[in-house]
C-alpha cells in the first residue's frame, strides 16, 4: 500500500508537469481556440487497476480590469477504497493572459491525510510578474511569502498547459523546452516527439503525436523514470494518454471523457 500511495503522487505532479513543452518560440493561433470552455477527465491505472481519477477544466475568458483572462483548474481525487489509508482531495488553478498565457497567478490547495501518508492542508498563491522575471509566493499558513528571481517566460504547470493544448502546435520530430515554476522548484526538461498511432479508449485508434523525456522523480529519491504523452495529431490536439515508466513500475493515465464547461 505505501508504494501505491508514492506512486499516486507521482501521477499528480507530474501530469501537470508532462504536458508543458516549448521548442523554437510560440507559433500561435490567430482565433480563439475551440479547446476553451472544455473538462477533460482522466482515470489513472497500474496492472488494470484504477487507483486515482483527475479532472482539468478550462473556463471560457473573462474581462478583468481590461484584460482578458483565461482560468484552468485541476483537481485530484484518491477512490474511496484508499480513504482509509490515504486521501486527497488537492486543487490547482491557475489564472493566464488569453493571448499568451503567461500567468499572472497560481493557487494550490492541498487537502489529504492517512495512516500512510503525512497530513497536509495548506493553500499556497503564486504572484507572477513577467515584466521583472519575478514571482512571489504567498503562504496562507504561515502568513510568509517569498520572492523569487525567473528566467523569461517561465510558466506554472497549468498555464503551460494552456499554451500549447489551445495556442501551439505540436509537430513531430522536435526536440522541446520547459521552464516550469510550481512554487518548490523550477524544473527543465527536454521532450523529444514522434508521430505515430496510439490505442485511446475513448476514440480507438488514432494518429498522436508521442512527447517523451526521460527525468529524475523526487519521489523516489531521484531516481530516473520516463514520461510519454500522446496527443491527437488534428488540429484538437487533444491530450489523449499519459504514461510514466517509474522506477517501481508502468502508471497509465487515459482520458475518459470529454464536456463542454
Amino acid at each position: 500500500m505505501r508504494l501505491r500511495i508514492r506512486i499516486i503522487f507521482a501521477v499528480g505532479i507530474l501530469f501537470l508537469f508532462g504536458p508543458a513543452v516549448s521548442g523554437g518560440g510560440p507559433h500561435q493561433t490567430s482565433q480563439s481556440s475551440p479547446g476553451i470552455g472544455k473538462v477533460f477527465h482522466y482515470t489513472a491505472t497500474k496492472f488494470g487497476v484504477t487507483i486515482f481519477k483527475a479532472t482539468i477544466k478550462i473556463e471560457n475568458e473573462s474581462l478583468v480590469q481590461g484584460k482578458s483572462l483565461l482560468q484552468v483548474q485541476a483537481t485530484f481525487h484518491s477512490l474511496q477504497y484508499l480513504r482509509p489509508f490515504f486521501r486527497m482531495n488537492n486543487r490547482f488553478t491557475s489564472t493566464m493572459e488569453t493571448d499568451t498565457c503567461l500567468p499572472v497567478r497560481y493557487v494550490k490547495e492541498v487537502d489529504q491525510e492517512g495512516l500512510l501518508i503525512q497530513k497536509k492542508n495548506y493553500r499556497h498563491t503564486l504572484l507572477f510578474d513577467p515584466s521583472r522575471q519575478k514571482v512571489v509566493v504567498e503562504k496562507k499558513d504561515g502568513g510568509d511569502k517569498e520572492e523569487v528571481s525567473l528566467a523569461p517566460s517561465t510558466y506554472d504547470p497549468l498555464s503551460m498547459f494552456a499554451r500549447y493544448y489551445l495556442k501551439e502546435e505540436l509537430r513531430p520530430g522536435q526536440d522541446l523546452r520547459i521552464s516550469i515554476y510550481d512554487g518548490v522548484k523550477l524544473r527543465a526538461m527536454v521532450f523529444h516527439s514522434k508521430q505515430e498511432k496510439v490505442k485511446s479508449k475513448k476514440y480507438g485508434e488514432v494518429e498522436a503525436v508521442r512527447l517523451e523525456s526521460t527525468t529524475s522523480f523526487s519521489t523516489f529519491g531521484e531516481k530516473e523514470g520516463i514520461i510519454r504523452i500522446w496527443y491527437t495529431a488534428d488540429g484538437e490536439r487533444t491530450p489523449l494518454l499519459m504514461e510514466l515508466d517509474l522506477p517501481v513500475g508502468n502508471v497509465k493515465f487515459e482520458l475518459e471523457s470529454v464536456e463542454k464547461g
